[in-house]
């Protein structure tokens, strides 16, 4: 069953609001419960640490929306998994939006800026979770559960929920990372109501963080698939360690693809196998898929009502002729979907051949934006269970969808590039059976199966696009493999151009928002803004 955060309930000491324009590292709680009372027991530990994981669900403390975890930014938007996935996908091939929102269009268009609120509502989003976490890792130290005469399997268990708080701190900095290339730099050590954080050296600096900040946590963590559903293990681990070697060269301009098929065969090797069907992946009831999820962020439409994360997915890819009912929803929100690049990948739109193509047929080609017709719609997210029964909010508000931050075929995936792109310790017989089961589960015979021949990076590239559309992959994917900004691969309204152009390649990274620097001298602004 999913780990529910949900009933647990919210620690006040935990809940921290931050605005763009914060001098100092103060983050205040909203009422007298002081850390000393929250942390005295370990049922108190493990409500804390529920509050950590539940950011990632959560806009704030009361649902769908009051006390707001981030300020400056409208709640509804400011859901972790919402704005991520604008910033990945809409600045890409695989997504398009209807709406006119302050800043939504710059993500297609390409033409953001440090004033960019919602990029400026993910930044704060990204450094409130690093703050949430380093409040638990500072409350959890040996020394703190000693003090406060937790002892035995209480005192053991808390350990780990340490070492699972700094793997969420860790994937919020690979996030900012990926995203800012240099973020402010913020740990345990960073006291409440210390002075502003500067910068870390380097992008390279805080990828070697991030791999650190993993690598010590691995002996803590819970075994591979031991934990509860939705927190993470040792294979959550793994599977960042391999999804950061694989963008190593990208970070640091030293490849790590030996790594990236070390870490991958890890998580590979440790019990998960692929869901027999593709088209249930994203269902209300996909919390039974723990054969493929490695890590999910939990949605329940009873007690994670907020308006992003898969509610956003599902509603706002529903619209002009498609049915909400088919979706478990009450309505549609006319807003997201593809350009054709992405249906043009399959051999048909229909999925009769690849199951995995999930279009609604609207008219394939853009000519205006703002018209939800114009652009394939994602039929991908639905909020029904796999026997056809609508989600558990009876109003068909707010979905019950899982999100998997990792899942076992993008580990398929890593190896084979790796393997491709040189990394040793692989083969290519064992890539292209992996790629192969992909293919297999998505046409349910071997009639898609590829030879030796045919699988190369472009291959590889295309085909992480058919698995993982919508997942949050595909910008990362893009400038990996140098046709992000580049002319060489366009897309229809790349950079506001219908036929799509050439863009400047300092827009491989998002600019630090300009609240920030104006409040925070410490930190200095991404080259090109």
């Amino acid at each position: 069953m999913k780990f529910n955060f949900f009933k647990i309930a919210v620690i006040a000491t935990c809940v921290v609001y931050l605005t763009g324009c914060t001098k100092d590292l103060d983050r205040l709680p909203q009422n007298a419960v002081t850390s000393a009372t929250v942390y005295s027991t370990p049922t108190g530990y493990k409500q804390a640490l529920a509050k950590v994981y539940g950011a990632f669900a959560l806009t704030g403390n009361n649902g769908p929306a009051g006390s707001g975890d981030v300020r400056g930014i409208d709640e509804g938007t400011s859901d972790f998994l919402r704005l991520y996935w604008k910033a990945q996908e809409l600045s890409t091939d695989e997504a398009v939006v209807a709406w006119n929102d302050p800043g939504i269009q710059d993500f297609h268009n390409m033409n953001w800026s440090s004033n960019n609120p919602m990029l400026i509502g993910l930044y704060n989003r990204i450094v409130y979770q690093i703050t949430l976490a380093n409040e638990f890792i500072r409350e959890s130290t040996d020394a703190k559960i000693s003090e406060r005469g937790i002892t035995g399997a209480d005192a053991d268990n808390i350990k780990k929920y340490r070492a699972e708080a700094r793997f969420l701190r860790a994937y919020q900095y690979w996030v900012a990372m990926d995203l800012f290339g240099r973020p402010p730099f913020i740990t345990e050590a960073n006291a409440i109501g210390s002075t502003p954080p500067t910068q870390v050296a380097s992008r390279s600096a805080l990828f070697t963080y991030v791999e650190s900040e993993l690598k010590a946590i691995e002996a803590e963590l819970t075994a591979a698939k031991a934990n509860e559903y939705g927190r993470a293990d040792k294979a959550a681990a793994w599977a960042l360690l391999a999804r950061l070697y694989l963008n190593a060269n990208v970070y640091t301009g030293t490849p790590k693809y030996t790594e990236a098929i070390t870490y991958a065969k890890k998580v590979i090797d440790a019990g998960y196998t692929l869901h027999s069907d593709y088209r249930q992946l994203m269902l209300a009831d996909n919390h039974l898929n723990t054969n493929e999820f490695i890590l999910t962020i939990n949605y329940d439409g009873l007690k994670t009502k907020n308006y992003g994360g898969t509610t956003f997915l599902t509603h706002a890819a529903v619209g002009d002729n498609m049915n909400p009912a088919n979706f478990g929803i009450n309505g549609g929100w006319y807003g997201i979907r593809t350009t054709k690049n992405i249906p043009n990948l399959f051999p048909d739109y229909n999925g009769t051949a690849d199951k995995r193509a999930q279009f609604q047929q609207n008219n394939l080609d853009i000519n205006d934006l703002s018209k939800f017709v114009d652009g394939f719609a994602i039929t991908k997210f639905r909020n029904v269970t796999r026997a056809g029964v609508a989600g558990s909010d009876p109003s068909g508000d707010f979905v019950d969808v899982d999100f998997p931050i990792f899942r076992l075929p993008e580990m398929y995936l890593i190896y084979a590039e790796a393997v491709l792109r040189g990394g040793t310790g692989g083969d290519a017989t064992t890539a292209l059976g992996y790629i192969n089961a992909l293919r297999t589960r998505a046409y349910g015979n071997v009639s898609g199966n590829i030879t030796a021949a045919q699988l190369d990076l472009n291959f590889i590239l295309n085909e992480r696009a058919r698995e993982l559309y919508w997942e949050g992959h595909r910008r990362t994917d893009l400038i990996r493999f140098d046709r992000f900004v580049e002319g060489t691969y366009l897309w229809p309204w790349k950079g506001g151009v219908k036929d799509g152009r050439a863009m400047p390649a300092h827009l491989k990274l998002y600019p630090l928002p300009v609240t920030d620097l104006t409040a925070n001298t410490n930190l200095t602004q991404n080259p090109g803004y």
